[in-house]
C-alpha cells in the first residue's frame, strides 16, 4: 500500500462493550461511526453511543451479528468507509474481511488472505511449524472414524485439548483426560464452535500441565514495519477463558521477554500480516515456549498493553488500516509500571460460573486516579442469553505490580452492578490470594485454589445496596426538568439485593 486513504466513517460490526471502545477511538480521530445492533439490543450503550445506528435482525447472532450480508448492507446504507470487526462474531472470518474488500470497505484488520493462515488455528499450526516456530503436537479432526480419532488421540497423548480451528476466547474448547471422555468433547467442541463462529471444524493439540498462558500483542503496517509491545500473563482462566490478564508478565526476564516477542514478530512477518494481533504462547515451568494460535483481531485484554505502552491500539488499527505507517520503531517501545485488567461477567461464580440474565438494576462503575473502565452496561439494559455474557473490563496501573493489586482490589470494592450476578466479590479475593500475590499462577489457578470460593456472608445486605444507589444520581423522566419531580433512588431501582433481584 504506497497511499493513504482517509476514513470518514466507520462502520462498527459489533455490540458491547468493545464496540463502545471503538466508537471512543474513532471519536478522538474526528471519524463518524455506525453502530449496528439486533433486536434484543436496542437502546444498548454501544447504540446511544454511535453517531448513527441500524438494525440488523432477530437477536440469535446468527440472523444479526454473524450475517454478513446484512452487516455489508448496514456499511452501503450508511456511507461507511470502513468496518471494524472488534472481537468475536466476524473479527476473524477471512470471507466477511473479503466481503468487505470487494464491496469496497476498508476492513480494519489483516488482510483475507492473511487471516487464512493464522485466524484459522490448523492453518496458522501448519505455518508455524514450517517456519520453525515450536508447537505442541496436534492434528486436525474433519469426517474420520471415532476409532481413527482415539488413535490420533492416543498417538498425541492424553490429557488433550479439543479446540475450535475458526476463533477463540474458549469456544469449543475442552480438555479430555482420557478415551473415555473424547467423544462427547468432540461433539461439544464441534456444536460451541459452530454456534459461536458459523464453523464447527476443531483440532486436538497435547494439553500441556500447569503452563502458564502468555501473550504477545503485535503491531505491523503495509511497509514492512512489524513490532511487538511486549507480553500480557493471561494464566487465570475459568472454562478455558481469561479472566484476569497483567502486563508485564511476572514469568518473564529480560531475554525471555526479547526472545518471545521477536519470535511474535518473525511468525507475523511470515503470513505478511498487517494491523493489530496477538501470538499466544505456553510457557511451561522450565520455561520453554511453545505457539499457541495467532488472534487476527484486537484482544479483549488490550488495555493492559495500552496501559503500560502508552499506544492506542484501536487508533493504530485504524491509521494502518488508512494506509500510514507505524509512527515508532521497536527501540521506541517501552514497558513502564504495571497494570491488571479483570473482565466482569454476567455469571455466578458460586454455581461454576454459569452465566446470569435479567436486567441491570443498578449500575456504578469505579473512578479514580489509574483506573479505567471499558463497558458495554448501563442501568435499565437487559443481559440476554444469545451472547457472550462480558459486560465491562475493569484496567488499573500503578507504578509496580503490588500498587495495581492494591488498586485493583480498592476499584472491584467500589463497582456495583445489581440484577444479575457477577465474579466481582471472587475477583477481589482472587487477587488477595497469596499465590497471586508472588506471581506463582498457571492455567489451573482457580481449579487450584479457587474452587470451593463462596462469598463472606455479612448479613443483610439491604442497606449497603440502599446507600450504593444513593450515591448515584437516579434517572431523570423524559421530557427535561420540567417533567415532574426525579424519582428517588428506591424507586428507580425497585426491589432488589446485592446478589439479585428479590422475587
Amino acid at each position: 500500500m504506497s497511499k493513504t486513504t482517509p476514513i470518514r466513517s466507520v462502520l462498527v460490526a459489533n455490540r458491547g462493550e468493545i464496540a463502545v471502545r471503538v466508537i471512543d477511538a474513532c471519536r478522538e480521530l474526528g471519524i463518524a461511526t455506525v453502530a449496528v445492533y439486533s433486536e434484543a439490543d436496542r437502546g444498548a450503550r454501544h447504540v446511544l453511543a454511535a453517531d448513527r445506528a441500524v438494525e440488523i435482525g432477530p437477536a440469535p447472532p446468527r440472523e444479526s451479528y454473524l450475517d454478513i450480508e446484512r452487516i455489508i448492507a448496514a456499511a452501503r446504507e450508511t456511507d461507511c468507509d470502513a468496518v471494524h470487526p472488534g472481537y468475536g462474531f466476524l473479527s476473524e472470518n477471512a470471507r466477511f474481511a473479503r466481503a468487505c474488500r470487494e464491496a469496497g470497505l476498508i476492513f480494519i484488520g489483516p488482510s483475507a488472505e492473511s487471516m487464512e493462515l493464522v485466524g484459522d488455528k490448523l492453518a496458522a499450526r501448519a505455518t508455524m511449524e514450517k517456519a520453525g516456530v515450536p508447537i505442541t503436537p496436534g492434528a486436525e479432526i474433519h469426517d474420520q472414524s471415532w476409532a481413527e480419532i482415539a488413535r490420533i488421540a492416543g498417538e498425541i497423548g492424553y490429557p488433550v485439548m479439543v479446540k475450535a480451528a475458526a476463533g477463540g476466547g474458549g469456544k469449543g474448547m475442552r480438555v479430555v483426560d482420557g478415551p473415555d471422555g473424547l467423544r462427547d468433547a468432540v461433539e461439544a467442541g464441534r456444536r460451541e464452535a459452530g454456534s459461536a463462529f458459523g464453523d464447527d471444524t476443531v483440532y486436538i493439540e497435547k494439553y500441556l500441565t500447569r503452563p502458564r498462558h502468555v501473550e504477545v500483542q503485535v503491531l505491523a503496517d503495509h511497509h514492512g514495519h512489524t513490532v511487538h509491545l511486549f507480553e500480557r500473563e493471561c494464566s487465570i482462566q475459568r472454562r478455558h477463558q481469561k479472566i484476569v490478564e497483567e502486563s508485564p508478565s511476572p514469568a518473564l526476564d529480560p531475554e525471555l521477554r526479547r526472545n518471545m516477542g521477536e519470535t511474535a514478530c518473525r511468525v507475523m512477518e511470515a503470513v505478511n500480516y498487517a494491523n493489530a494481533g496477538t501470538v499466544e504462547f505456553l510457557l511451561d515451568a522450565e520455561r520453554n515456549f511453545y505457539f499457541l494460535e495467532v488472534n487476527a483481531r484486537i484482544q479483549v485484554e488490550h488495555p493492559v498493553t495500552e496501559m503500560v505502552t502508552g499506544v492506542d491500539l484501536v487508533q493504530h488499527q485504524i491509521r494502518v488500516a488508512e494506509g500510514h505507517p507505524l509512527a515508532f520503531r521497536q527501540a521506541d517501545l517501552t514497558q513502564r509500571g504495571h497494570a491488571i485488567e479483570c473482565r466482569i461477567y454476567a455469571e455466578d461464580p458460586e454455581s461454576g460460573f454459569l452465566p446470569s440474565t435479567g436486567d441491570l438494576l443498578f449500575v456504578k462503575e469505579p473512578a479514580g486516579p489509574g483506573v479505567r473502565c471499558d463497558s458495554g452496561i448501563v442501568t435499565g439494559m437487559t443481559v440476554s442469553h444469545h451472547y457472550d455474557p462480558i459486560l465491562a473490563k475493569l484496567i488499573v496501573y500503578a507504578e509496580t505490580r503490588e500498587a495495581a493489586i492494591r488498586r485493583m482490589r480498592r476499584a472491584l470494592a467500589d463497582y456495583v452492578i445489581l440484577g444479575v450476578r457477577t465474579p466481582i466479590d471472587f475477583l477481589r479475593d482472587l487477587l488477595a490470594h497469596p499465590a497471586f500475590a508472588d506471581g506463582d499462577i498457571d492455567t489451573g489457578f482457580i481449579g487450584k485454589h479457587m474452587a470451593d470460593w463462596a462469598p463472606e456472608s455479612d448479613g443483610d445486605s439491604r442497606p449497603v445496596a440502599l446507600l450504593a444507589a444513593a450515591s448515584t444520581r437516579g434517572p431523570r423522566r423524559r421530557g427535561g426538568e420540567g417533567a415532574g419531580p426525579r424519582p428517588t433512588p428506591w424507586q428507580s431501582v425497585g426491589d432488589w439485593t446485592l446478589s439479585g433481584p428479590t422475587p
